[in-house]
Formats: C-alpha cells, structure tokens, sequence
C-alpha cells in the first residue's frame, strides 16, 4: 500500500465500529453474537471486533488491534475468529480500508440457495454493486473461509458466502457497510420479482451508461450483471 495513504484515526474507528455494530444488530442482519467488522489503522494495524460479543453492544475498549498476520497488539479480549477472512481481503485488495460481514436474512437466503445477485434489476444495484458471486463453502472459523473468497476480492464489491452469510469491503467503513446495505436491498427486490414471477432487466445500453457512473465514482469493480437485449 502508498505511504500516502490517510488511515482513519483509531478513536474514529474504534467509535465507527461500535455504530456500525449496533445498526446490523438493530436491521436483524445478525443475531446473538454473530457478525464481525474490521477497520485498517495503519500500514500493519487493523481494528476489529472481539469475538463472543454482541455487535449490538460494543463498547469501544472492547475492540482489538492486530497485525497483518492476526497477532493481537493491543485489547483483552481475542478477535473475531473469522478475522483470518478480513485480512486476507486487505491483503489480496490494497485499495480495501474496511470489511463487514453480517448475515442479512434474504441475501443468506440466496447464498444458502448458491444463487448470486448478478441481473441487472435497478440502476442502484448495478452502481453500487455489479455482480455479488457466491463463495464455495467453507468451514466457518478455518483457513478455508479466507481462501474462498481470495478469488473476488479484487473484482467484486462484495461475496455471499455459501450457507453462511456475505461480506463487505470498501474504502472505508461507510462504504463497507453501504455495501451491505444494497446488498440485502439487491437481494429483497430480487426475492420479490421471484414471488411476482416476472422481471424487466435493464438493456444492454442502460447497463453501459450506468457502469460509466460508476467509474466515475471511481469504482472500477463490480463486473456487468445479466441484462436485456
């Protein structure tokens, strides 16, 4: 990664987390003590949740810092123990500043079913995300998670993980968690199209314009989601 780059103030992150934490909690994208987020501090410093927590109940000091090969630098308590699947997002995408995972019912509805959201059914999803691919399953908690999706980090916004959940990243934490936002969005107005039985995909034209947006928001990832002719 650049020298350059501007990584978030560690009391910002620290405070970001715990918000980020209490809004999956209250949207019931999580339950108990699931889910886990992770903020970059610093070249060879993370953020990150604690594992065995609520995210609807975090308190700052309860957050860990690490390093890129998942020793603890500083907390008490242990870290996610699917922090393995952060880091290697950070370290297969430089440009990643911020990860989320949650397990937003609809969207885990459709990695439990091994469908990705890849059609083009509104301008939002197609800007905001593209294509969400659907990771193989992986054992949770195991290196098997981070090298199931090591292969959409780059040219993705976003994965389903299968029988599991979905994972966010982005160039910081409010991008990260938007993402999760469209995500479940995507997955709900896809669910009710099937529940319709029909559904207008945008053209081939369309597509082009709003993937030219995108680019100029300065997001090149996401692939072309199926469209009409």
């Amino acid at each position: 990664m650049e020298s350059n780059v501007c990584f978030m103030e560690e009391a910002a992150a620290r405070k970001a987390i715990c918000e980020i934490g209490r809004r999956m909690y209250e949207r019931c994208y999580i339950a108990a003590n699931d889910g886990n987020i992770s903020i970059r501090i610093g070249k060879d410093r993370f953020i990150c949740t604690p594992t065995g927590v609520s995210k609807g109940y975090m308190t700052p000091d309860m957050l860990v810092v690490l390093n890129s090969k998942g020793e603890v630098i500083e907390g008490g308590l242990k870290p996610s123990s699917e922090i393995k699947m952060h880091l290697r997002v950070y370290a297969e995408n430089e440009q990643v500043q911020a990860v989320t995972h949650a397990h937003p019912p609809i969207a885990t509805s459709f990695a439990v079913a091994g469908i990705p959201l890849d059609k083009a059914i509104t301008s939002e999803a197609v800007v905001m995300l593209g294509i969400v691919p659907v990771a193989p399953y992986a054992t949770p908690s195991t290196q098997e998670v981070p090298d199931s999706v090591a292969p959409f980090c780059k040219n993705y916004n976003a994965v389903l993980l299968a029988n599991h959940g979905a994972l966010t990243w982005g160039k910081d934490i409010t991008e990260a968690w938007f993402r999760m936002e469209s995500l479940e969005h995507y997955a709900k107005i896809m669910h009710y199209t099937k529940g319709i039985g029909k559904e207008n995909l945008l053209n081939s034209e369309q597509v082009k314009k709003l993937i030219k947006i995108r680019e100029s928001m300065g997001i090149n990832s996401g692939g072309v989601p199926e469209f009409s002719e």
